[in-house]
């Protein structure tokens, strides 16, 4: 008889605590904050020493392909002491633990509120923390640029532009915000443009091109720019002979993405104008659509003189990530 009270006790505290997981899942907080803004969680003495700076060189570090230095994310640090209630709803959040037997770093997902992601970084001395922050520095802006990405595209759909005919002829559907309007819609290559304000504007196309067209290899990069300088002085010409380049004296880096769980090339730079005085970043992705035997191609740009641009190309870049190819 006791032996079946211990074994009913077992039971009653196992499934309070799942009940306890559960309700904390249930419950969790809406998470807040600024797009591509971290809550940096570590002692004021480790944030002012080394590994204050080693973040700092780390998160705050240019982000590639804009003409002025702009962050890759901005930071408030917060110190574990008040570190509760609102302080916890952060979307992203980087928190540093010193003080643990071995190097640690771990990424978590809706810890605090939902959605979130915390990297959770930690070790026994101010080395191996910065030991740590460089070794995984790739993971964990990748899983919150992913965070970013994601509530972007959730904002992006409440309003959404009927781009029906564009889809139709492409073969692939994408999230772009109603604010947008179609400028040339062409049977193989759709221009879209969103006004900022002085004639400043956010531009996107869209087209196709045969994946025998990108080389694979160190070539990749130079087949690219030259289909892009194609692109833009063919489809978007302007008058008098101006068109719109890569601009020659800075170069483009490339890199090796996924896109609707496809292999796509994103390529980061600067376009400039021939013959008149305008430039701005670009971002453009080749996603490989061996089925249809193509590269989609999906190209976004900015010109915003005397604005900040990196919230800009974000935006291009979370509504270009929405693609899915039919």
């Amino acid at each position: 008889m006791k032996a079946l009270y211990a074994l009913l006790l077992c039971i009653t505290v196992l499934a309070c605590d799942e009940k306890k997981q559960s309700d904390k899942q249930v419950y969790l907080p809406e998470s807040n904050g600024n797009l591509n803004s971290i809550s940096v969680v570590v002692d004021n003495t480790l944030w002012e020493g080394s590994i204050g700076e080693n973040i700092r060189s780390i998160f705050a570090a240019p982000l590639m392909g804009l003409p002025v230095d702009e962050p890759l994310f901005h930071m408030r640090q917060i110190p574990p002491q008040v570190f509760d209630g609102f302080a916890t709803r952060s979307r992203i959040i980087l928190k540093i633990e010193k003080g643990n037997l071995k190097p640690v770093t771990k990424i978590v997902n809706n810890e605090f509120a939902k959605p979130q992601t915390v990297a959770v970084i930690g070790g026994k001395t101010d080395k191996e923390i910065v030991e740590q922050l460089k070794e995984n520095a790739a993971k964990i802006i990748d899983a919150f640029n992913k965070e970013e990405v994601k509530e972007k595209q959730r904002r992006i759909k409440l309003s959404l532009l009927d781009d029906a005919k564009m889809e139709s002829k492409l073969g692939f559907t994408i999230n772009i915000p109603s604010v947008y309007r179609i400028s040339k819609a062409d049977d193989d290559f759709f221009w879209i443009r969103k006004n900022l304000s002085n004639s400043k504007t956010m531009e996107l196309m869209f087209y196709e091109v045969p994946l025998e067209s990108i080389s694979k290899g160190d070539s990749t990069i130079v087949d690219i720019v030259k289909l892009r300088n194609e692109i833009t002085k063919n489809k978007i010409p302007g008058e008098d002979d101006i068109y719109m380049k890569v601009e020659d004296a800075y170069a483009p880096g490339m890199f090796e993405t996924i896109i609707d769980n496809k292999p796509a090339y994103e390529v980061r730079g600067l376009w400039t104008m021939e013959g008149y005085t305008m430039a701005g970043p670009f971002i453009t992705y080749l996603i490989e659509d061996k089925i249809n035997n193509r590269y989609l191609v999906a190209d976004g740009y900015v010109y915003a003189p005397s604005l900040d641009k990196r919230e800009y190309i974000f935006e291009l870049e979370s509504i270009i990530k929405s693609i899915k190819i039919k």
